[in-house]
Formats: C-alpha cells, structure tokens, sequence
C-alpha cells in the first residue's frame, strides 16, 4: 500500500513540474492568442532621429526565461556614461525606400562610431594609506565606454544598428527585440538594475544612427524563428510586405 502510495504521490510532483515548467516558458497556444500592438508606419531612415524609447532589464517576468541574454544569444550590457556630444547636421533619406543601399548611405556620412569609443582620459580620485595616515590621490586613466543593448523592430533598426543618445551621450547597439516593439516607432534601452528601468520611464529622444545594420543578416536571423508572430510581422516588413505586416494581429 505504501509503495502504490508513493508512486501515486511522485507522479503528482512531476505532472506540477511539468505543467510548472510549461507555463513559465510560454507556449505556442499562449502566443498565438496575444494579440500584437497597433501597427505604425516606419520612420524615414535618417542620421538623426527623435524616437520614442522605453527601458527594460532582465528581471522582468516576460524576459526571466532567457536570463540576461540577448536575442542574438550574447548577454545583455548595460551602457555606461557617454563621452562626446554631437556635432553634424542631420540629412534626411526617403521614408519609402527599402534599399539597403539607404541604410549604407546613412552610415557613411558623419562622424564613425570608432571616434565615439576612442578611450578618453579621466581623472580619479582615491585615498591611499601613508606612513602619516590617509592621503587623497587623484591619476588619470583611459577609459573606453561600454556599448549597451537595445531591443527593437529589426525591419526599422536591424541589428546592428548602433546609435548615441543625444542627450546623455550614451552609445547603444541594437541586439534584441520583444513582443511589444514589433511595427512600432520604439526603441526600448537594457538597464542593469529595476532602478535605473524605472527612472528611465517613457522618454521621447534624439539619437544619432552611428552605424546601420545589415536588413539582409537580420532576416537571415528571424526566418527560422516565425513561429511567432511579432516575429512573422519583422520578416515581412523587411521583405517588403508592409501591407501584409500591418494586418497580422
């Protein structure tokens, strides 16, 4: 009697792992019925842009299941302090063209993003111990910034596409997307902490594309993934089926 017990006991433990582990990876029927947001037309493809952005990081329930990883399967970074501000004029290139000769266009004019991470000399300031007791020291060190990650509709902002933010001069390199950004004018920012997320908030803010990605890699990329369809919805954007891609709810 006890080992038929048991036996029934342990099989109830695994059906609730079971029916545990299914519900926190989300499965195919949940995303089917999730509807995708409002559809927006594209921006026009220019070196500067005034975008709206939101903040994210890796602690948030719909993203705990891929940890601190990006879509492109390297970890997630958080941007550090910018170091330069900008100094070109913005020029304009058609809204309605699908060319990748555009995004080539754009990422040729104006400043390169290598000018950006050159390492810039700092001052620091730390307390040494002396014979005599404690003793301000300030030195100067090189310190080069760090790129953070940025998810957003690959068919607007391919990955790749790395970019500063105006007003904080930060640099970001799109390598991710989510459910919520597919046919939307939005770029949301990876932070390290809740905090920082939160501060950040919903910003309207300039940025400067210093380089473009690849459309063609990153269709590459998402074909084999349209199982789901904020991602059906990049890959026909960037085959050109905006129609198609505008309808898909």
């Amino acid at each position: 009697m006890r080992r038929a017990q048991l036996r029934i006991l342990l099989s109830a433990a695994l059906a609730a792992i079971g029916a545990l582990l299914l519900s926190s990876c989300g499965t195919t029927t949940t995303t089917a019925s999730r509807r995708l947001p409002a559809y927006e037309a594209p921006m026009a493809k220019s070196d500067f842009q005034t975008v709206r952005t939101t903040a994210y990081t890796h602690t948030e329930a719909d993203h705990v299941q891929y940890s601190n990883r990006n879509a492109l399967g390297g970890r997630l970074r958080a941007a550090t302090a910018g170091l330069r501000r900008a100094a070109y004029a913005a020029r304009a290139l058609p809204a309605d063209s699908d060319s990748a000769s555009d995004y080539r266009r754009a990422s040729l004019s104006g400043a390169s993003l290598d000018s950006y991470l050159t390492p810039q000399k700092k001052k620091v300031t730390r307390w040494v111990r002396t014979k005599r007791g404690r003793k301000k020291v300030t030195t100067t060190v090189l310190v080069r910034p760090t790129i953070g990650s940025a998810a957003a509709d690959w068919s607007r902002w391919p990955a790749g596409t790395t970019f500063r933010l105006l007003s904080t001069g930060q640099i970001y390199k799109v390598d991710d997307y989510g459910w919520a950004l597919s046919g939307r004018n939005t770029i949301d920012l990876y932070m390290g902490s809740r905090g920082d997320m939160n501060t950040w908030g919903v910003r309207s803010e300039p940025i400067q594309i210093l380089r473009w990605g690849a459309p063609e890699a990153s269709l590459q990329v998402l074909q084999g993934r349209q199982g789901y369809k904020h991602i059906r919805r990049m890959v026909l954007q960037l085959e050109g089926q905006h129609a198609t891609a505008a309808a898909l709810e």
